[in-house]
């Protein structure tokens, strides 16, 4: 959640005092933060703003997953505004008033995450968050708040407005589960974190279709491999219906020679506790090749029921990318790379991926999650 970080601005002296407050709270949530301030209010804690709001927004937009601004709500938006593009691809951006009364979830409440790290923020300091998309309004959650829940590309962003409608007028909307997309679930008919939606499994997107057709909305879930040009035919489909794609998620393991099966099975649950997902949403495990013959591995990945890769050390070596940690200059040394697990679930996650959790050490192992496109 919110890997590269959360960016906390305030340009007051009682803002920065909220600030601190909430640079408090997100650090006992495990969740990377920096706070900004003016040169005149920077103490311990605290960086230094360079410039105005805007020019610091127009320099780092892309580059966090979340922006609090302990400010009025007018220079948030005039600071934001020129560079909004998409609810699915900006960054979450949340206003606190200077004395901490309120947290308003601003833009990217569902799928970039602003509702969810609004209620964790109002409620560590003791203010009152203010949401207002419809769906939480009426206690239901969106397609999108979906979506980002379990990690899921929406293929047809058109879309996402009428049948969200649909899910707040209680109309009768219908999740379709083609093949053998693997979702969590509380029943056989309820699906963790669709609670809205009436549950149905196919066989087919044809089927899927045919499913959709029989209700006022719905949404298709199908496995990461599907080609997008079977999409085609919903651009003129009648019933508002809404095209996720699971994302291939990858968890890349490491430990040493004496670790226990149990050992590993505990490390890749608390992974996956840290990120708030499901074992069920696990399509691969992976590791080095010189690790083929860990019983600790084969058995952790024969109890969770996943495939288990291995990748050559050459392999790993030739990775380049952002999210990658410093290479650890012990694993250097023993296998000729600087790490293991995070290479190689990004290795194996396709192009375009990203470290969902970068490596987790635990009882002698090492647990590394990412995302495909």
């Amino acid at each position: 959640m919110f890997p590269r970080g959360i960016v906390v601005v305030a340009i007051t002296r009682c803002g920065v005092e909220t600030a601190l407050n909430i640079k408090q709270v997100l650090e006992g949530e495990g969740l990377k933060n920096s706070v900004f301030a003016p040169k005149k209010y920077v103490q311990s804690g605290v960086c230094e703003l360079e410039g105005k709001v805007g020019e610091f927004i127009r320099e780092n937009y892309r580059k966090y997953d979340a922006f609090v601004a302990v400010m009025a709500t007018g220079i948030t938006i005039r600071a934001v505004a020129p560079y909004l593009e998409s609810k699915l691809s900006d960054p979450a951006i949340i206003g606190v008033d200077a004395a901490g009364k309120f947290v308003i979830s601003l833009l990217s409440g569902h799928y970039g995450g602003a509702n969810g790290l609004s209620k964790i923020i109002a409620k560590g300091i003791g203010a009152t968050p203010v949401i207002t998309t419809a769906s939480d309004s009426v206690g239901k959650q969106s397609v999108d708040e979906f979506a980002k829940l379990w990690h899921l590309t929406i293929e047809n962003p058109k879309s996402l407005a009428p049948v969200n409608a649909a899910i707040v007028n209680g109309d009768n909307v219908v999740l379709v589960f083609v093949g053998d997309v693997k979702m969590p679930t509380t029943s056989a008919a309820t699906v963790v974190g669709a609670s809205f939606f009436e549950v149905k499994r196919v066989d087919t997107l044809e089927e899927a279709v045919s499913v959709v057709k029989g209700y006022d909305a719905g949404a298709i879930v199908v496995k990461e491999g599907l080609l997008l040009l079977e999409f085609e035919e919903f651009e003129e489909f009648d019933t508002p219906c809404t095209l996720l794609r699971a994302k291939r998620i990858v968890v890349g393991l490491g430990c040493r020679r004496d670790s226990k099966s149990e050992h590993l099975v505990e490390a890749v649950n608390a992974a996956l506790e840290i990120v708030g997902l499901p074992a069920e949403r696990i399509d691969r495990f992976v590791s080095v090749d010189i690790k083929r013959d860990s019983a600790a591995m084969l058995d952790a990945a024969k109890l969770f029921g996943v495939p288990l890769e291995f990748l050559s050390v050459e392999a790993l070596r030739s990775l380049n990318h952002p999210d990658l940690s410093p290479d650890s200059k012990l694993v250097q040394e023993k296998i000729g790379v600087g790490g293991v697990c995070e290479r190689a679930s990004l290795i194996i996650a396709g192009k375009n991926s990203s470290l969902i959790l970068k490596k987790n050490k635990l009882n002698g192992t090492t647990v590394a999650i990412a995302k495909g496109n």
